[in-house]
């Protein structure tokens, strides 16, 4: 199942996995980015939660002056809209479904499996969790912004799919506004979201991973 594009923890003291949260980087990082996250969360000895960490392709990003990095899709214009390639935005959306399909094969409910994504990653992770096919746990979307909010289609599965939503409040690169806004636009959907904000720039504090922590808890319960 583990392959060289994906990085893959397993539950502490070889437990077999009955849950999986699959955690998506950011612009120019990788799995690894979010591998010290894991141990951070002190999940509780009654979870045990495979975390999957994809490392996104090698892409030109025009925004960056068409430099070659990791990334999940193309950023055409650095404005509030955040124009992007969308056909590689649901490319990449489409292999999560297929990481899915992987953790369903492997014996995991895909009622708790957990999407979540930081940034590039967390607009990937709103079109991913949306408009899967499998009914999930919840998405976790993390100081990002949703690119495909006028144009994705739906699942009927995950219409009711709990949604955790959060931003810095000093955020240079995402601004908070987009976060908010994302967050809106999903609450007016039908969506139940809850919003939390932190003084911080475009990162994660520990105040944040505490309440990650208690939000995988009782989402995986």
């Amino acid at each position: 199942m583990a392959s060289v594009q994906e990085l893959i923890i397993e539950p502490t003291d070889g437990r077999t996995a009955d849950a999986c949260v699959i955690l998506l980087h950011g612009l120019g990082a990788d799995g690894h980015d979010f591998e010290p996250l894991v141990p951070a969360l002190g999940l509780p000895d009654s979870l045990a939660v495979r975390f999957v960490l994809p490392h996104a392709p090698q892409l030109p990003v025009t925004v960056n002056g068409g430099m070659t990095m990791s990334a999940w899709y193309d950023i055409l214009e650095m404005n509030l809209g955040r124009r992007v390639d969308v056909d590689q935005l649901r490319a990449s959306a489409e292999r999560i479904h297929s990481l899915i399909d992987d953790q369903i094969a492997a014996g995991i409910d895909s009622r708790r499996i957990v999407i979540a994504g930081f940034s590039q990653g967390g607009a990937v992770a709103y079109e991913a969790a949306l408009s899967c096919a499998h009914p999930l746990a919840g998405l976790l979307a993390l100081s990002t912004y949703f690119a495909t909010a006028d144009s994705i289609d739906l699942a009927g599965a995950n219409r009711r799919l709990p949604i955790e939503v959060h931003h810095g409040s000093a955020d240079p690169v995402v601004p908070e506004t987009l976060g908010r806004e994302g967050a809106e636009r999903v609450e007016s959907l039908g969506y139940p979201v809850n919003y939390r904000t932190y003084e911080m720039g475009h990162s994660l504090c520990p105040e944040q991973a505490q309440d990650i922590a208690a939000w995988l808890t009782a989402t995986l319960v």
